[in-house]
């Protein structure tokens, strides 16, 4: 019998380019568009391991636990690496990355997390990118969580390779990706005898032989589910606008952090301006013990302890796609009172209000 999931016909060059260009639109980028076939994380070493070679210099803003992979990758491939570290419960400022450039003027490469939905900060690019551009480096964000929860504008901001996943705000699946890619950048890689070539981190490939080559042959057989879940996702943004999908996801944070702080439960992020809009961290002891306290009033509340040592005391609530909606704060924020053995309605009546201002 015929399977709506099996049975399909193969995804045509066309119909693979008009999802790259959907996605270009999505970005407002005139940069060439990369659709990878796998997690972010592939995109993301692609473009590491194109760009970063011995003798190159990098600045590492390290604002979560992604920084800390993107600090091994860009040494593996030779790199001089200088970190910036901020505490994960803050963003990285302006000022502080032009004084690590000026300190290191030999720096020509320059990576960052946009927002972090494992610590719930978010970091101001178009401030960044200015003195990323000012200073010459070439500039890689990682925007995976931010497409479609906040502002996005990879040209503007002066971002070289912009990679975003469809897993988060775009409510996707996790196994397709893209990234916009400079002339700078394309440059930047092909001068580099070390970029990876005929390999799946290959991004010269792709260059060279879909887009300089018409976009007349795939490398590869496309992941097709994954490419018509990408299409599905980028209807389903075009259908609601992606402004209101942006003012959804800031409702969905303001509405989290109301409801936390009159449950008495402080936001992990206090800066309400460096809170990211995928996910709200809290700041509880015992987080795990609390966590599981709440899923076992909910197991279908998105709400996660944070991963390694932050599970001692930050909880996240996700609400990012699909659950970027009230009824799932609301829900979340219920199962989080009856872990505290609180009583839930001050919090729901803050979340509600909260909720309403936001969107209004």
């Amino acid at each position: 019998m015929n399977h709506p999931f099996l049975d399909l016909p193969p995804l045509t060059v066309e119909h693979f380019a008009s999802i790259e260009r959907r996605v270009a639109e999505l970005l407002g980028t005139r940069q060439d568009v990369v659709i990878t076939q796998g997690e972010a994380l592939l995109p993301l070493e692609g473009c590491i391991r194109s760009a970063a070679r011995p003798g190159s210099t990098a600045l590492n803003i390290v604002t979560g636990p992604y920084g800390t992979t993107f600090g091994n990758w860009l040494r593996d491939s030779g790199a001089a690496v200088v970190d910036l570290a901020v505490p994960f419960d803050t963003a990285v400022s302006a000022p502080a990355v032009a004084r690590a450039l000026a300190e290191r003027p030999e720096i020509d490469f320059v990576s960052l997390v946009h927002a972090e939905a494992a610590t719930g900060n978010t970091n101001p690019v178009a401030e960044i990118g200015e003195v990323v551009r000012a200073h010459g480096a070439l500039f890689m964000l990682d925007a995976v969580a931010s497409v479609g929860a906040e502002p996005l504008l990879p040209d503007a901001w002066g971002v070289d390779l912009c990679v975003i996943g469809a897993q988060k705000a775009m409510g996707g699946p996790a196994g397709v990706s893209a990234v916009s890619v400079s002339e700078r950048a394309w440059a930047r890689f092909a001068q580099n005898p070390a970029a990876p070539r005929r390999s799946y981190l290959s991004l010269l490939d792709w260059k060279e032989r879909w887009i300089d080559g018409g976009r007349k042959a795939l490398l590869h057989a496309p992941a097709q589910l994954e490419m018509l879940a990408l299409e599905a996702c980028l209807d389903r943004i075009a259908v609601e606008g992606l402004t209101g999908v942006t003012a959804r996801h800031a409702a969905a944070s303001a509405a989290t952090r109301a409801g936390a702080v009159a449950l008495g439960v402080a936001p992990y992020v206090p800066l309400d301006a460096q809170a990211a809009p995928v996910a709200t961290t809290l700041r509880v002891a015992d987080a795990s013990l609390v966590v599981a306290r709440a899923l076992a009033a909910d197991p279908a509340a998105p709400l996660a302890a944070g991963g390694g040592a932050l599970g001692r005391e930050m909880i996240r609530v996700n609400h990012y796609g699909a659950d970027a909606a009230l009824p799932v704060v609301r829900a979340c924020l219920t199962a989080l009172a009856e872990a505290l053995s609180a009583d839930p309605s001050e919090a729901l009546a803050s979340a509600e209000a909260a909720w309403a201002a936001a969107l209004h």
